[in-house]
């Protein structure tokens, strides 16, 4: 009987950690006896066979006297790696991933579409999240509206969640406007004066189609008019063909930065979308609905383009039903949100990602927490930088800046810092303009007359 994709997960898992124990080395039959596994010569060899080609484990020797060990992480990489764990904690499996496809493409073995990997999701049986992950999510995200009509209280934050969200999702697509620019554009329909008009686009995209989302929550669903819908909205006017806006795909695609092909067959895609769609409606838990949904609809890439942004979007969904807190991927850095994403596409390996999803949640509803006594613990961030923050801040205010100088104020300003902490600066003292108001000021020192005449440029 062939073994499940769980059970060999579970059994290529022990013997990663069997070789542990051995520094220089373990041949097959040392590594049977440490692993305890009762698998034949033949599975064992596939199992490692696995673990080579994800990068874990490199080989020496040749037939019966070949070495298995676990590798040796590149410098660069194992930097790389740490810095990632400061601001996610990656689980070990999560390392893995991280550390396979973080190898140079060609190192990396082609695939295609695993359909085992949707077709063996059984709904409510199946699960991607632990019961402590789900309880963990549903405490992070309750609000006082868990028993009111669904969108109310998306309704009651839209303003703070259209710029959060559109400006988040934007920002790990590659979109080059900050936080204020996004503001301004939003509120006022003003566009940046040095970013592209794609880039605007963009963002005006995920207004509509956040809006969407939250004004029809009655009407929506994890169906195929919502999802072709959300698409349409998300892809206005950024397609080669404006016809494949909404429309699922027909011709074949390739992801830049992965071995991973997906269908390419028309009616496969067709097929499986539906199947897809149909298994994520029977998914009881939201958070389980949730991401589901992010991580099969990018791995199918049912349309020509613009996946991951209609995953994101339509993640909000079942958040949105059930009055918990919105997923707006607050501080989620982009390079470690496609890492998780890779170890899908290329390894069916959801690991990565699912670290990825529990500490972004738990960020965008500390976000939203506004009924909530706490947000938890400081950001250490603006604890080292307060004072800098709260002197541009106060500069700023004081002297009536605009919102188009401010920018280029801080942007100049956080070039003062360190590299890594410059995009954060930024980032920072735009959110505490963005969300500057008559009850908040006085924390900077500013007089109430400043305040007003700084406002009232501002909102001009």
């Amino acid at each position: 009987m062939r073994a499940s994709q769980k059970t060999i997960d579970r059994e290529i898992d022990v013997i990663r950690k069997a070789l542990e124990k051995f520094k220089d080395g373990a041949s097959i039959e040392e590594i049977k006896d440490a692993s305890g596994l009762a698998l034949e010569r033949r599975t064992l060899l596939r199992r490692l066979e696995k673990l080579v080609e994800q990068g874990i484990v490199t080989t020496s020797g040749k037939t019966r006297a070949m070495l298995y060990r676990l590798g040796e992480v590149p410098a660069q990489l194992r930097e790389a790696e740490e810095n990632n764990t400061n601001i996610i904690p990656l689980s070990e499996e999560g390392k893995e991933i991280l550390k396979a496809v973080s190898r140079p493409i060609a190192a990396r073995r082609p695939v295609g579409y695993n359909l085992d990997f949707l077709l063996s999701y059984r709904p409510n049986i199946s699960s991607y999240l632990t019961p402590e992950n789900k309880r963990k999510l549903a405490e992070w995200g309750e609000t006082a509206k868990l028993d009111q009509p669904a969108g109310t209280y998306a309704k009651q934050v839209l303003q703070r969640l259209l710029i959060d969200l559109s400006w988040n999702s934007s920002r790990l697509e590659g979109n080059t406007y900050s936080l204020l620019d996004t503001q301004q554009l939003i509120t006022k329909g003003k566009a940046a004066d040095n970013k592209s008009a794609m880039d605007a686009q963009m963002i005006l995209n995920h207004k509509e189609a956040i809006e969407f989302i939250v004004q029809s929550a009655e009407e929506i669903g994890l169906n195929r008019y919502t999802i072709t819908n959300l698409h349409a909205l998300l892809s206005n006017n950024l397609l080669n063909d404006p016809g494949a806006s909404g429309r699922l795909r027909r011709i074949e695609v390739n992801i830049g930065t992965s071995v991973y092909t997906p269908l390419g067959v028309p009616q496969q895609i067709e097929e499986m979308f539906e199947i897809m769609l149909a298994k994520a409606r029977e998914i009881e838990d939201p958070f389980e609905q949730v991401f589901f949904i992010m991580v099969q609809l990018p791995y199918l890439q049912p349309f020509d383009d613009v996946n991951k942004r209609v995953s994101r979007l339509a993640a909000n969904i079942p958040l949105n039903q059930h009055n918990l807190a919105p997923l707006a991927f607050v501080d989620v850095p982009q390079d470690i949100y496609v890492k998780g994403m890779l170890g899908i596409y290329e390894l069916n390996r959801i690991e990565l990602f699912n670290d990825v999803f529990i500490w972004a949640y738990e960020r965008s509803a500390q976000r939203y927490a506004v009924i909530r006594q706490s947000l938890g613990e400081p950001d250490p961030f603006r604890l080292k930088y307060r004072d800098e923050i709260r002197a541009l801040v106060a500069e700023i205010i004081a002297n009536t800046i605009p919102s188009n100088e401010a920018g280029n104020l801080i942007r100049e300003r956080a070039t003062m810092l360190p590299n890594e902490d410059q995009q954060k600066f930024i980032e920072t003292v735009d959110t505490e303009l963005l969300y500057m108001h008559d009850g908040n000021f006085a924390r900077y020192y500013i007089r109430p007359s400043e305040f007003k005449k700084w406002k009232e440029v501002w909102d001009r």
